[in-house]
This record gives structure tokens, sequence and C-alpha cells, in this order.
């Protein structure tokens, strides 16, 4: 099999300076990810479909996964994430206004959402979500690591 890249989205969504997170399901069968992301916590996000804009997949993955409808959203950061089985290029954005409040609406998947303050940030962060966060604090669009 060949190696690949795949392309993904991560929406940091802030209400009164926090940041939405999901919790991860622990059982890896159900939080499927090629970053290997059971059990942490992520911003809602996923792979980009077959020829969707990274702004059309934020809102997608966004109202999929938690319900809240983005009405407005900018790309703020990009990040070259590797892990020794997989290798993804994830695009942050910011979720500017939206509507709605989160909810589970893929169990299997998420188990729970919350907002956290961005200086007490629960662990362990998934991958992507993590790096995004680190992107937005440090106001870089991209940090070579």
């Amino acid at each position: 099999m060949k190696n690949q890249i795949g392309a993904g989205v991560g929406i940091l969504i802030l209400k009164d300076n926090k940041v939405l997170l999901g919790k991860r399901h622990g059982d890896p069968e159900k939080a499927t990810s090629l970053l290997h992301g059971a059990g942490t916590w992520t911003m809602p996000g996923g792979k980009l479909d077959f020829q969707e804009s990274f702004e059309q997949g934020a809102i997608r993955e966004t109202l999929e996964e938690s319900g809240i409808k983005i009405t407005k959203i900018k790309v703020i950061c990009v990040n070259n994430d590797k892990v020794p089985t997989a290798h993804f290029i994830t695009i942050g954005l910011l979720a500017e206004e939206y509507e709605g409040k989160p909810q589970v609406l893929e169990p299997d998947k998420i188990i729970k959402w919350e907002f956290f303050p961005l200086d007490k940030l629960p662990e362990p962060m998934y991958l992507p979500s993590k790096k995004i966060l680190e992107n937005y604090k440090q106001k870089k669009f991209y940090i070579s690591k």
C-alpha cells in the first residue's frame, strides 16, 4: 500500500474566551482516526470530501458532529500532522459566527462536548486540535515542528 497524505479541517469555536472541545470515544474502533485519537479531546473537524472547499468542509463537519450551524468562518492556520502511520495536512478555521448549542450527534465518535478556558485545556488533546490551538494562541499561521 502506497503512503498517502490526507487533508482535513479543525474548527475553533469560541464562546466567552472558551473553546469547544469534544471527548473522543475511548474505543479506537469507534473513535476511528489514522492519527490515533481515541480518548482525546478534539475540536469539531474531519476529512475533506472531494471537491469541497475548506470552509464547506468545516461547516459540514461541525453541523454533522455537533449540530452547530456556522454562518461565518475563516482560515487561520495550516499544520503538517504526522504520526508513524499517517500524515495529514490540517487546515485550522475559526468560526466567527455560529448558531446553536453543541449536541452529541455521533455518540460512537464523540461522547460529550464542553467549553474550556484557553488557558486550562484538558488532556490528552488530539494532535491536530492541539496544534491549531498553539497557532491561535501564538497568532501564527504555521509553526514548523
